[in-house]
């Protein structure tokens, strides 16, 4: 009887785990395309038309434009619907988040929301589309949740069942495949004095390539290649770090080296992680801010609030204007709200809450993720007091040769301090090459090292 017993615990035991890792079933992944969009999202419109249907995004680049150029504004000629202030911001408030309040409530005389009307145009390349609806039926977490496999080149979750599996969307989201910028950062005093740091940056997406094959993703855990160099200013010039971001890290952790021009030497940097602070960021966000989250999710537990509708910047194309000099865009406490277009859209909240044990800065983060491109576009951070910290907003635009939505420009807010550190400021700079060719070679220590004495 006692060796019944342990059998029949055995096999409830091995139905609830296969329960808990089950894929989508058939049915509902024929709903993507139908109505879901091929990346999941809701594709009518909601309830009373301020968000709209999504009919496919924008397909292809716009007349006039041609690849090296800045992207011109395709609404340019929409106009403001309404303003939302501090004085009347309770009139909004079921579509503001707790950081957005915060924002308006710290500077009521300078810091506004221009709400433009919601122009759906998220879109990617079909080879993507299609990939995201055979990880749909595939595509499991490993190693608690600290890993992803059974997917390449789209989001694993189309349909997320939890937290983990949300923010992975987010990780995994297709950007492009070998690319190389030159952005800048800066972090304005509270009196709004700064200091331009200029970095060229190479990434090679392995997951995101169209030829990726699950078995080599598997034995190759790695999820992209990542190289920075600072150009400018000439004190930091010369520093480099290289990045190779794995798949499942537990297997084994993200590796990561930094070249230091005074030592002229590459050293293995296991700290670019967590909540170590981030590269030249005057202590204003974290290292797992970037990208408005990277990194191993091991220290927090993830919970999937659920869909709701708030306002997030979106189509910022005049943000990101060749025609602008940093000094139009930089102010003191925020960046200029007039350059910034804001929308209705829906999004899933997803929140993540320290595990007891774990230590990090933050203690609670609330994610925002636009629905159709699994974009974090509003992080709410909070610390261990329970109080909001920091507020972090991407700013997202359809890179439409590729066509991919990704952000022209990220901001972190210190409340705090009050002031920001504003991250990806391309304006003055050559834009994105969505079609470099990188190799592996690129990305090792001694590319690294090369790069940086140059």
């Amino acid at each position: 009887m006692k060796k019944l017993t342990i059998l029949s615990a055995a096999i409830a035991m091995a139905l609830t785990s296969s329960t808990a890792l089950a894929k989508v079933s058939e049915s509902e992944v024929a709903r993507l395309g139908a109505d879901l969009t091929p990346n999941g999202a809701v594709k009518a419109a909601n309830a009373d038309g301020s968000i709209p249907e999504w009919n496919g995004g924008i397909t292809e680049p716009i007349p006039g434009y041609s690849k090296g150029m800045h992207h011109p504004d395709p609404f340019s000629a929409d106009p403001i619907e309404f303003t939302i202030t501090n004085a009347n911001k309770a009139q909004y408030q079921a579509f503001l988040t707790e950081g957005q309040k915060k924002l308006l409530e710290l500077y009521p005389d300078t810091f506004k929301m221009n709400v433009y009307k919601t122009r759906r145009s998220a879109s990617l390349p079909d080879f993507v589309y299609q990939a995201t609806k055979a990880n749909a039926a595939k595509a499991e977490l490993v190693s608690g949740g600290n890993g992803v496999q059974g997917a390449s080149i789209g989001v694993p979750f189309p349909i997320p069942a939890n937290g983990l599996e949300a923010i992975w969307n987010h990780v995994l989201r297709f950007r492009g495949v070998d690319i190389k910028t030159a952005r800048s950062q800066a972090a304005p005093t509270a009196g709004g004095s700064y200091t331009m740091v200029e970095t060229k940056e190479e990434i090679r997406f392995q997951y995101s390539r169209p030829e990726a094959k699950l078995d080599d993703l598997k034995s190759s855990n790695t999820l992209f290649y990542f190289k920075q160099l600072v150009s400018q200013p000439a004190r930091l010039a010369g520093t480099a770090v290289l990045v190779k971001e794995t798949m499942d890290q537990q297997k084994l952790p993200r590796q990561a080296w930094t070249y230091n021009t005074g030592q002229r030497r590459v050293r293995k940097a296991p700290n670019v992680a967590y909540d170590t602070p981030g590269t030249a960021s005057d202590g204003l966000r974290t290292s797992d801010d970037f990208d408005m989250f990277n990194g191993s999710p091991n220290r927090y537990n993830w919970e999937l609030v659920g869909k709701k509708e708030i306002f997030i910047p979106y189509n910022d194309y005049k943000l990101h204007s060749d025609k602008l000099e940093y000094d139009d865009i930089l102010k003191p406490g925020h960046i200029n709200p007039e350059l910034v277009r804001w929308e209705k859209h829906r999004v899933w909240q997803v929140k993540a809450t320290l595990k007891d044990g774990m230590r990090h800065i933050y203690k609670t983060r609330m994610f925002y993720l636009d629905e159709d491109s699994w974009q974090a576009s509003v992080v709410d951070l909070y610390d261990n007091r329970d109080e909001l910290y920091r507020v972090a907003v991407a700013h997202g635009l359809n890179y439409y040769e590729v066509p991919t939505h990704w952000s022209t420009l990220e901001v972190y807010h210190d409340l705090q301090s009050r002031r920001y550190i504003a991250m990806g400021l391309d304006n003055q700079s050559r834009m994105y090459d969505f079609d470099a060719k990188l190799s592996e070679a690129n990305f090792t220590p001694a590319a690294l090292r090369r790069q940086g004495i140059r």
